[in-house]
């Protein structure tokens, strides 16, 4: 039988009210305990549960990401590309509050989301906005400690980019070369709780995931490629000779 918060949860959730959808289901923990609320969450839209964790950072802490099992939080973190976010800044917060409440099970969250459809697309968006970086870390096994501005903006550049991609392929087609060789840093001493971490434990813990992340970043690389290859065709053409009648028209 389907829980009655359930139901309240949905209609406060469509009414935008995501506090008092949270609220509801904190109740849960705190007059039936935390398992209860666990089983409840068994029982939740991942689209609801979706929109309450979205809600929710390190600065907010909800009950819901902390109690959240990996399939739970595997279910409903597929549907993150819904939203269109373009930064991923919230995908970023959610899994970092839920990945490091407890840092030990961090690889087993990672491993059930890239088990799911579509859980490569959200590994790989999570990193979003850290291409560069994770690619240096892809490709020497270290984290850079001076990316600044002027290598984003080489990092757009076709020259660039086709050697980043001629040097993942080079990569990937060596096997197991990205995720064989010892850690060449610490986990300890790159524990940030964040991108760095997690881009360890998946290299170092999960390889099978982490190389299909490394593809799909290769291929975000050449859609960029690709679009800057277009705009320089574009602006290259010669603008349309106008004709003899427009001269005509535009002179009357």
């Amino acid at each position: 039988m389907t829980h009655p918060v359930i139901f309240k949860t949905s209609q406060l959730i469509l009414a935008g009210d995501l506090k008092g959808a949270e609220t509801a289901l904190a109740t849960i923990a705190d007059t039936e305990g935390d398992d209860a609320l666990v089983t409840v969450l068994d029982e939740v839209p991942p689209k609801d549960l979706l929109a309450i964790m979205r809600g929710f950072d390190g600065s907010k802490q909800s009950v819901v990401n902390m109690l959240v099992t990996p399939e739970q939080f595997a279910r409903a973190i597929v549907l993150e590309a819904r939203y269109r976010d373009q930064t991923h800044a919230a995908l970023h917060g959610m899994m970092n509050t839920v990945l490091y409440r407890d840092p030990e099970m961090a690889a087993e969250y990672l491993e059930v989301i890239g088990e799911r459809d579509g859980g490569y697309e959200v590994l790989t968006n999570y990193f979003g906005e850290r291409d560069e970086e994770l690619l240096e870390f892809v490709m020497t096994g270290q984290f850079s400690e001076d990316f600044n501005v002027d290598r984003s903006n080489e990092a757009r550049s076709i020259t660039w980019l086709n050697e980043k991609i001629d040097e993942i392929d080079e990569a990937l087609h060596e096997g197991d070369s990205l995720t064989s060789s010892r850690p060449k840093v610490t986990r300890d001493e790159i524990s940030d709780h964040d991108w760095m971490e997690t881009a360890w434990v998946l290299r170092y813990e999960l390889p099978d995931i982490f190389e299909q992340i490394v593809i799909a970043l290769r291929d975000r690389l050449t859609r960029r490629l690709e679009s800057i290859e277009e705009t320089v065709v574009s602006a290259s053409r010669p603008a349309p000779a106008a004709s003899a009648g427009d001269d005509e028209e535009s002179a009357l």
